[in-house]
């Protein structure tokens, strides 16, 4: 088994939109970011990507490659579980915690763990993904950004 760790932050700016587990959760207020700013899954492919002990996201899907403007995180996380299932393991469980004011997530926690399940060839009961505020304090408290820490747990791939 392995252990990782993945944690992310992005900035938030009016008048973009806000995926979070490839779930659209607002229109009004997103992430600024070369991809599709996917907060969520960039926290789960590094949590996946620290557990092989490989580079981040960032060295994987630099923002310098024409191919990764505004590319969907759930591709990225696809090729992440890829990459992982070649070297022997599949996803055990991840767990996330997503630190945002608004919008409250608890309705689209469901759509989340559902696409994020799916993009890693997993039950849905494999993820985790919890929704807290910053209580008004700080970047977070006050609007301005968005942070999601992630652990997984990977396991030796049982081939049949």
């Amino acid at each position: 088994m392995r252990i990782g760790i993945g944690r992310d932050l992005h900035r938030l700016e009016r008048g973009r939109r806000l995926v979070l587990g490839g779930v659209v959760v607002s229109e009004c207020v997103g992430c600024i970011a070369h991809s599709d700013g996917d907060c969520l899954v960039h926290g789960v492919i590094d949590a996946m990507l620290g557990a092989m002990a490989m580079p981040n996201i960032g060295v994987l899907f630099p923002d310098s490659c024409e191919k990764n403007r505004g590319r969907s995180s759930l591709s990225m996380l696809v090729e992440v579980a890829e990459i992982v299932a070649a070297k022997g393991y599949v996803l055990s469980n991840a767990d996330a915690v997503i630190m945002l004011e608004q919008p409250k997530l608890s309705p689209f926690v469901g759509a989340m763990r559902h696409a994020i399940a799916r993009s890693c060839g997993v039950g849905e009961g494999s993820i985790g993904i919890k929704a807290t505020t910053a209580e008004g304090l700080g970047h977070i408290g006050e609007s301005m950004a968005i942070e999601v820490v992630c652990v997984c747990l990977l396991k030796t791939l049982v081939l049949k």
